[in-house]
C-alpha cells in the first residue's frame, strides 16, 4: 500500500503562473473599484461579460456540456454573484475587504454540496467552516465600525451565489474549463443590460458610454480579458497538468494580493480587526478546501485531475 500525495511537485514556471493568476484575480478588485467610477455597477458587469465572451466564442468551439448547466451557472455566477458584488462595492464595500470576504464561498460550497449532492464534510472541514465563519464575524464587526453593513451583506450574498454556481459546475463536470467559462459568460450579458436599463436608467448608461476614456476602456479590458479569459484559461491549463488539490491552495493568495493592491493604489487602511479576520478566513478556507489524502494500492490509478477548485 502507498499513499498518493496531492502535493505533486510543480515546475517553478507552473508555480509562477499559479501565483500570477492569484495576483491577477486579487488586483481585479482594485480595478473594479476604479471601474465603478466610470460605469454604473450592472452596466460595468455586463460590459465585462460582453467583451470577454463575444470575441472568445469564435476560438473555443462549440459548448461541451448541456446548455441547461451553461444557463444555470451563467445566471447564478454572472448575473447574481457578479451583479451583487459590483453593487455591494459601489455601495461602499472596500475592494480589499471584498476580496477577503468572498472567500467564504468555500463554506457555502461545502454546505450546498452536502444539501444538494450528499457530500458529507469531515471533521476537519467542519472545523474549517467554523473558523471561516468566525472570520466573517470579525470582518462584519470591523466593517460595522467603518462602513455600511448593507454593502457587506450584498458581498456575503454574492459569495453564497458563487458557492451555488460551484455546485452546478460540479454537476456539469465540464471537460474544458475555458470553453465552459467562455460560454457561461455569454449568458449574463442581456440580463445584466436589461437590469441596468431598469434600475440604473438609460440616461446614466448612455452618459457612462459617451464619457468613456482610456482608463475606462482599460478597466473593461482588464476585467474581461486578463481576469476572465487569461485567468480562467491559465487556471484550467494548470488543473489539467496537476491535481486540483495542488493548484487550489494558490487561490488563497487572492485576498493577499487584493488587500495589498487596495492598500497600495486605493490607500485602504487595514485595521488590526481586519488582519484578524484575514487570518481566520484564510485559515478556515484552507481547512474547508482541504482534500484528504487517499490511500491506494500501487496499481490503482491516480486521483482525477480535472476537477475545478471552489
Amino acid at each position: 500500500m502507498v499513499v498518493a500525495s496531492d502535493a505533486r511537485r510543480m515546475r517553478p514556471a507552473h508555480i509562477s503562473l499559479a501565483v500570477l493568476v492569484a495576483a491577477v484575480w486579487g488586483v481585479n478588485f482594485t480595478v473594479i473599484e476604479i471601474g465603478l467610477d466610470h460605469f454604473p455597477p450592472l452596466l460595468f458587469s455586463a460590459l465585462r461579460f460582453l467583451v470577454a465572451a463575444v470575441p472568445a466564442v469564435f476560438f473555443v468551439g462549440r459548448p461541451k456540456v448541456a446548455w441547461k448547466w451553461i444557463v444555470a451557472v451563467g445566471l447564478v455566477l454572472g448575473v447574481a454573484k457578479f451583479g451583487l458584488l459590483f453593487i455591494g462595492m459601489d455601495a461602499g464595500m472596500p475592494a480589499g475587504l471584498s476580496s477577503l470576504v468572498l472567500q467564504i464561498q468555500a463554506v457555502f460550497t461545502a454546505v450546498l454540496a452536502f444539501a444538494l449532492l450528499g457530500e458529507r464534510p469531515g471533521r476537519v472541514r467542519l472545523c474549517g467552516m467554523a473558523v471561516a465563519l468566525a472570520g466573517v464575524g470579525v470582518a462584519a464587526v470591523d466593517e460595522g465600525t467603518s462602513g455600511p453593513l448593507g454593502a457587506f451583506a450584498l458581498v456575503i450574498t454574492a459569495a453564497a451565489c458563487w458557492g451555488l454556481s460551484n455546485v452546478f459546475t460540479r454537476k456539469a463536470s465540464p471537460p474544458d474549463p475555458l470553453n465552459f467559462m467562455v460560454w457561461v459568460s455569454t449568458v449574463p450579458v442581456l440580463p445584466l443590460l436589461g437590469l441596468s436599463l431598469l434600475t440604473e436608467g438609460p440616461s446614466r448608461d448612455l452618459a457612462a458610454l459617451r464619457d468613456l476614456d482610456w482608463q475606462g476602456a482599460g478597466v473593461v479590458v482588464y476585467v474581461a480579458w486578463i481576469t476572465t479569459v487569461f485567468g480562467f484559461g491559465a487556471w484550467g491549463w494548470l488543473l489539467h497538468r496537476h491535481p486540483a488539490s495542488t493548484v487550489a491552495p494558490f487561490s488563497l493568495l487572492v485576498p493577499v494580493f487584493g488587500m495589498s493592491s487596495a492598500a497600495l493604489f486605493l490607500h485602504e487602511g487595514v485595521s488590526p480587526l481586519r488582519w484578524a479576520a484575514a487570518a481566520l478566513l484564510v485559515g478556515g478556507v484552507a481547512l474547508t478546501s482541504r482534500t484528504p489524502r487517499v490511500v491506494q494500492s500501487a496499481d490503482v490509478p491516480a486521483p482525477e485531475r480535472a476537477g475545478a477548485p471552489a
